[in-house]
């Protein structure tokens, strides 16, 4: 449930005119009901982790903000309301100027914060989904669990990295599940790891499995922030009971880039809240890794004693991610 964002890229755009994924369950266009301009924001739910300076403009074309992609280059491909969600996935052209530019998006709130993102020509993503494929090396042998599995960009890229994991996912959102199928190659990555890829449908906070996981990831979101339950230690007590011995919960715990719905709510609030809750649980044992400079602008939290830097680092085949082991800090209270 899940990414944040860059600085609202779409202030004024106004974009064009499934349980399984064919056409037929799609709403028809007369259906679906007039709404705001999007805000389109980048993951954390993510935020590109090192985006580029942006350019000054030198054209005068029609962009939705000062940061914006322009509006020409963006493609509507689904945009319907689910029981639980409001789906929409969008297109980026290749040509726009963005650190966006080429990828597919699946958003599924008002505000609209990404909570999936994908590439046609490379794996990495350069938000948290990255973050969480740094995991599996230092987890002890068994399934890792992803809670709040959306269109599968974490388990993608740790079925390819990882030849070893096999994942579990839970999504509450069936109609979720058929967009990433029909637009996000879910249903070839499914055929591809059918020994390693197991999805389920429900509350991802039921999940378990015989002997317990060896890792959690846990992307909870509902309407644009942290769901309620994870500022609650006995929901942390309960998720701890699920893991093996040695085993670790990564977090996506938002900030202050996640927009909720509700504008009284605030997402750094929520975050401090989520960290806190942990922290009761897994007292000391808390670490954070914060996106960006501000510290409570996006940030992934890990539970469990911290491993080895350099044996981590090693362990991690793809260069690139390597980097994210030096930016754990101990959690601290309030000043992360």
């Amino acid at each position: 449930m899940k990414l944040a964002a860059l600085p609202q890229i779409f202030t004024h755009f106004h974009p064009p005119l499934h349980h399984h994924h064919h056409h037929r369950n799609i709403p028809p266009p007369h259906s679906l009901p007039d709404n705001p301009p999007l805000k389109l924001h980048h993951p954390t739910h993510p935020r590109p982790l090192k985006p580029p300076t942006p350019n000054p403009p030198t054209t005068t074309t029609q962009h939705s903000d000062a940061d914006g992609i322009p509006i020409e280059h963006v493609k509507t491909l689904a945009k319907f309301k689910s029981r639980h969600n409001y789906i929409r996935v969008l297109q980026v052209s290749r040509a726009a100027d963005h650190p966006l530019a080429g990828s597919r998006l699946l958003l599924l709130d008002a505000p609209g914060n990404i909570h999936s993102i994908s590439y046609l020509f490379k794996s990495l993503t350069n938000t948290y989904f990255d973050v969480f494929a740094t995991l599996p090396p230092i987890l002890p042998p068994g399934p890792l669990a992803i809670l709040g599995f959306g269109a599968g960009s974490a388990a993608k890229l740790i079925l390819e990295l990882h030849p070893q994991t096999l994942i579990h996912g839970w999504e509450l959102d069936p109609s979720v599940l058929s967009v990433a199928r029909e637009y996000f190659n879910l249903e070839k990555l499914e055929k591809k790891y059918s020994d390693r890829l197991f999805i389920h449908t429900g509350d991802a906070l039921n999940a378990n499995v015989k002997d317990g996981f060896a890792g959690i990831l846990v992307d909870l979101f509902s309407k644009g922030c942290v769901i309620p339950e994870l500022q609650e230690a006995a929901t942390w007590e309960r998720v701890r009971k699920s893991l093996r011995r040695g085993g670790k919960i990564m977090v996506n715990v938002g900030g202050s880039c996640v927009e909720p719905e509700d504008i009284r709510k605030d997402g750094s609030a929520i975050m401090a809240e989520t960290l806190k809750a942990m922290d009761e649980v897994f007292l000391g044992e808390v670490y954070v890794l914060s996106v960006e400079n501000r510290k409570d602008d996006s940030s992934v939290a890990m539970t469990g004693g911290l491993p080895d830097g350099d044996a981590w680092k090693k362990a991690i085949k793809s260069r690139p991610l390597k980097c994210y082991v030096d930016m754990w800090k101990p959690y601290k209270g309030n000043g992360l």
